[in-house]
């Protein structure tokens, strides 16, 4: 049985990996397809980046419970082959965008089909002892660590051939994922795990409603949708503010953040396997919460381009937090509610996806715009260490109420 859920959780984490190849592709090159199209500024372009990830996580939101009660009724498997097929669709898609409507579009297409992650955390419940799920949903992180050190160079060195050359690129890694996937990938739950599908649980005010029947709950959502909000410091702005701080190009965008992978996996694929056993899981939600406030301070003052990447130790070190919260959020809930969770969790960071970069790329552009009283781009990123600071405190207070208890499954 260990090696069965071994070979398992190599299947999944390898289906992952290629997944988020496929995103870190296209990420140097976005602002500057954004700015093709619109014919505008880079400040302007931070704009339109951040209402582009808002029509992808306004279906993420409504989507995502969706397609998680459809994995606790037909299995992980099909849903997230699914998932995979509608990503790489949406790359060949954005590839050919002769406008910003198209690019508008292909991100409503692919916020549909946005499961992976959401189902990729569900089969990993499915297949995890509940004291080693911490340490398992870390292997999410190192899939996206390990994919954006891949992704982001493979982005920089195709866009040598154009703006569109890294989109086919990325579309190529997703559908060989799906065809792995098809051949490859076992379903994980097992029949008497799962529930019958229903709608009043199928949206997101359903399923947080049907969440808060599990007390600890409450707390550990409130701050996870804060800590989502302040990562978005990082992911919305950093190819903007580099851009224009360090005059960094698609190579040096490609290259930073595939050593911002590097540390995810470090921490996320090795480390927590050492300090969450050591220390508890909440004490690495602690630890962890309290490196990201240092990171996002430190990048915010960065002066000159390499102290960036000497400021990603101690930000990538805050990756502890992520699967300690996820593990005590997890077993928290019975089997055949972990999609629901998870569906929860992602319609929950889908609205952070809708908060955070319009809010970020918004600090970004008043602090950059020629016409603004006070210049400063590391805006976003001392926002992010406030929002941080703020989910510490939610965090302890719900830790006080956390249970250890088994649970009956729901009916």
């Amino acid at each position: 049985m260990r090696d069965k859920k071994s070979a398992a959780m190599g299947f999944i984490f390898i289906t992952m990996l290629v997944d988020c190849i496929g995103l870190g592709i296209i990420i140097p090159v976005m602002p500057d397809l954004i700015k093709e199209l619109n014919g505008g500024t880079l400040s302007e372009a931070s704009t339109i980046g951040g209402w582009l990830t808002f029509a992808y996580a306004s279906m993420q939101f409504v989507f995502a419970p969706i397609l998680g009660g459809l994995s606790d009724k037909l299995g992980r498997r099909p849903v997230l082959l699914a998932s995979l097929l509608g990503l790489g669709m949406d790359y060949l898609f954005l590839a050919m965008a002769p406008s910003l409507a198209w690019l508008f579009v292909g991100r409503v297409i692919s916020g549909i089909f946005g499961a992976s992650f959401t189902t990729a955390s569900a089969y990993i419940a499915d297949i995890s002892e509940p004291e080693k799920r911490a340490q398992n949903f870390g292997m999410i992180g190192a899939a996206f660590g390990l994919g954006f050190i891949i992704g982001p160079v493979i982005g920089g060195l195709f866009s040598e051939w154009g703006l569109r050359a890294p989109f086919i690129a990325a579309a190529i890694f997703s559908l060989l994922n799906f065809i792995y996937g098809y051949f490859i990938l076992p379903e994980s739950l097992k029949k008497e795990n799962r529930r019958p599908f229903q709608w009043k649980r199928a949206n997101p005010l359903g399923t947080l409603a049907n969440l808060r029947r599990y007390p600890a709950l409450g707390g550990l959502f409130a701050a996870v949708f804060l800590l989502y909000i302040a990562g978005h410091a990082a992911q919305s702005t950093w190819t903007f503010y580099t851009e224009e701080k360090f005059h960094w190009n698609a190579r040096w965008v490609g290259y930073s953040l595939g050593f911002v992978g590097l540390m995810i996996a470090v921490v996320q694929g090795g480390l927590i396997r050492i300090i969450i056993p050591k220390i508890g899981q909440r004490m690495s939600v602690y630890a962890g919460l309290v490196m990201y406030i240092v990171g996002f301070i430190l990048f915010a003052f960065a002066s000159e381009g390499w102290m960036m990447f000497a400021f990603m130790v101690p930000y990538g070190l805050g990756g502890i937090a992520g699967p300690a919260l996820q593990g005590l959020m997890s077993n928290e809930v019975p089997a055949n509610e972990q999609g629901e969770l998870q569906g929860g969790l992602t319609s929950m960071m889908s609205v952070t996806s809708i908060i955070g970069p319009l809010l970020m790329t918004y600090l970004f552009a008043h602090y950059t715009a020629p016409a603004t009283g006070v210049y400063f781009p590391g805006a976003p990123f001392l926002m992010g260490a406030v929002l941080t600071l703020i989910s510490i405190f939610l965090a302890a207070i719900s830790l006080k109420r956390y249970r250890v208890k088994p649970i009956t499954p729901s009916k």
